[in-house]
């Protein structure tokens, strides 16, 4: 056994190897499994060792209870803005995940309940299995924060969506729920049980040729490259619009508990 999320666990990614499926859990309830800068490389690492791993032939990205996850922790994410930029825009904690989630060769499932915000939704459309069930409520609130689309969502959304079930999810930056992302393709289907859902497919697809599995995603995600690209194209534009003043009018109203005024703005 060479995974070290096994071999020394995080305290907020359980990590479990069973019959060749491989469960990562993110576990920080009281933060409805918001992530920051060290957890982010913690599970871009657990992919990476997966896909290298011969024990692993299918991963479950999960969250450990109620949430799948409620993206970037605030906090952490209002220190990593404050902190120059050292090295490429894509080469920060939340693109490394994305690309390493866009790399994995295995098949890779996720598995949401409750609160997909964010890079919790990103992270779904490099999967290649996703199951929701009806407590599952999404948003990609990058446009009501001052913000831009990350890990490649401009041109995954659209190619799984269409243009404009895309538009209205990136542009309104409005919360949806499951019956919604299955309507643009987010999710394969609504389970009762999606965590029982997303292990039962786990095991039949473990139970099948490793290299057949890795073979027919290649040939499907023939354009990965592109995808590595767009994700750092937008990251560099993400950066940016970091240090946008309706990024900061938008900080300043969460801060101050009231709606931000970006009319302001041109």
């Amino acid at each position: 056994m060479t995974l070290s999320c096994i071999q020394q666990p995080h305290e907020h990614l359980n990590a479990n190897l069973d019959n060749g499926v491989l469960t990562l859990a993110i576990n920080r309830p009281k933060a409805k499994n918001a992530l920051y800068g060290e957890l982010y490389l913690w599970i871009a690492k657990a992919f990476d060792e997966a896909d290298q791993d011969k024990d692993v032939r299918v991963v479950i990205l999960r969250g450990e209870d109620a949430d799948f996850s409620a993206g970037n922790d605030m906090q952490d994410f209002m220190a990593f803005i404050q902190t120059p930029l050292q090295g490429k825009e894509g080469d920060t904690p939340p693109f490394v995940v994305l690309k390493a989630a866009a790399r994995f060769s295995k098949p890779l499932i996720c598995a949401v309940r409750g609160v997909a915000i964010g890079i919790g939704v990103t992270i779904l459309l490099h999967a290649d299995l996703v199951y929701s069930d009806n407590t599952a409520l999404f948003q990609i609130p990058f446009v009501s924060l001052g913000l831009s689309p990350e890990g490649a969502s401009s041109k995954l959304l659209i190619q799984q969506a269409g243009y404009h079930k895309a538009a209205e999810l990136l542009l309104t930056a409005q919360k949806f729920n499951s019956e919604k992302a299955l309507n643009a393709g987010i999710v394969n289907s609504i389970e009762e049980d999606v965590y029982a859902h997303a292990l039962k497919q786990a095991q039949t697809l473990a139970a099948l040729p490793l290299a057949s599995l890795k073979q027919t995603k290649a040939l499907m995600k023939h354009n990965l490259q592109e995808i590595i690209d767009c994700i750092d194209d937008e990251a560099v534009i993400f950066m940016q619009r970091v240090k946008s003043p309706e990024m900061a009018e938008a900080v300043a109203a969460f801060m101050q508990k009231r709606k931000p005024d970006f009319a302001q703005f041109n």
